[in-house]
């Protein structure tokens, strides 16, 4: 008997999924039977072109600048409207400054912004998802895509590691408190993943070296490669998982 990963029936709002990795996700959700709303930010050409390639039927794009808690209600509104239920979450989007600021340089308004992108968003993602899949009554899966700079930490990048950390939490948390309702909650960490948010520091030699070395694979990933374990954990093939940080970060990890 063939084994699929199959999301067939299912709704999923992805985020961050014009480029990069969770263009990625959307791709390999629609190709497994998912329909699908993802947001953009500035990138509406690249979103278009997502929604052509996987046909319209099956995808739609939302312009949405995901910076408070508030700011999530009508990209959730949209997309239950636009398929008329939901039925998964991956919170994909976020910000990496990729200048390194020691902690006593580092401005109160990055600060400030990186946790309003990265964290106040998602919590009100989870605020309103949630309240849909629970009226639905039927379940639902989430995940978070976190980092490996949230489980060990990061110098020079407080900010992005203190919001990274708090999915993780989050996760955590929320994956006992939701478990009587059948939804799964989980968390999927990249390392260092080849997209345009780490394109800038990927090119400096010096910079490129020592990442590598501290990946035991000896190479970054690829989006398609954060996005087939994001699928797994949407589907019946997970349905003993959750609370759980799937690592996909080639061993980094564990080098750190």
């Amino acid at each position: 008997m063939p084994v699929t990963l199959s999301l067939e029936g299912k709704v999923a709002l992805i985020t961050g999924g014009s480029r990069g990795i969770g263009a990625a996700i959307v791709r390999i959700f629609v190709a497994a039977g998912a329909k699908v709303v993802f947001n953009y930010q500035r990138a509406a050409e690249a979103a278009e072109k997502l929604v052509r390639e996987c046909g319209s039927q099956n995808c739609y794009a939302v312009q949405a600048n995901l910076n408070s808690a508030a700011s999530a209600k009508p990209l959730v509104d949209a997309a239950i409207k636009h398929y008329g239920s939901l039925d998964i979450l991956v919170a994909n989007h976020g910000v990496w400054p990729p200048e390194d600021i020691p902690i006593d340089q580092i401005a109160e308004t990055q600060w400030r912004s990186t946790l309003a992108i990265n964290l106040d968003s998602v919590f009100g993602l989870l605020r309103y998802s949630v309240a849909q899949m629970k009226q639905q009554g039927r379940g639902g899966h989430i995940v978070l895509i976190s980092s490996t700079s949230g489980q060990r930490g990061e110098a020079f990048h407080v900010d992005y590691s203190a919001s990274k950390g708090a999915l993780i939490s989050m996760v955590k948390g929320l994956s006992t408190e939701l478990a009587p309702h059948r939804i799964y909650v989980n968390s999927v960490a990249p390392g260092w993943v080849d997209t345009d948010m780490t394109a800038s520091t990927l090119v400096d030699p010096k910079a490129d070296a020592l990442i590598f070395q501290q990946i035991p694979l000896g190479r970054v990933g690829k989006p398609e490669e954060i996005a087939g374990p994001v699928l797994f954990l949407c589907t019946p093939m997970a349905a003993f998982i959750t609370g759980e940080v799937f690592n996909v970060n080639g061993g980094a990890v564990l080098a750190g």
